[in-house]
């Protein structure tokens, strides 16, 4: 995934951010379901934007889910970022995240079902049944490694610890 622009600017006073869009940015680029991804700490992080506007060809403004601080999008200054890339079954198939409700799931070597999924513009989650207990994680992109439809099952490659008891 190659950069498709750079944060470059604060932009009015709750914390909205001048962006400059490189020739990789999707024309067809849906703010309201697909994350502008930046590395933080050598994490990926999605940026849900709850406000995107063009600005020509080469720049937008944008302000982020819980950034609503100066301070807080002042640190996003500087940064490249990418688009998340849809991970589509087929070429131009679609699916929603609820239909892999039912799926078999193995995560960490762990084997278990997804039994829920719960949407959230900020935080969406599915639920996973590993070894009788339930288990709450994030709905992202990055911890999924691959579906298959036709078996319907699922991989998950989860962060250290997610899957532990407390």
């Amino acid at each position: 995934m190659n950069s498709a622009g750079r944060i470059n600017k604060l932009f009015g006073t709750e914390g909205g951010v001048m962006l400059s869009l490189h020739a990789a940015f999707p024309d067809d680029f849906d703010a309201t379901t697909t994350p502008l991804l930046v590395t933080i700490d050598g994490l990926e992080v999605p940026l849900w934007c709850e406000r995107f506007e063009r600005r020509g060809q080469t720049g937008a403004v944008a302000a982020f889910a819980d950034l609503n601080t100066d301070r807080r999008a002042g640190e996003l200054l500087g940064l490249e970022f990418r688009v998340a890339e849809c991970g589509e079954p087929d070429d131009d198939d679609e699916f929603y995240l609820e239909d892999l409700i039912g799926f078999e799931a193995e995560a960490n070597g762990q084997k278990g079902t997804l039994t829920d999924y719960y949407d959230s513009d900020a935080n969406p989650l599915f639920e996973l049944e590993i070894e009788g207990r339930s288990v709450l994680v994030p709905a992202v992109e990055e911890f999924i490694a691959h579906i298959d439809f036709e078996n319907r099952s699922i991989k998950m490659v989860l962060p250290e610890g997610l899957l532990e008891l407390e």
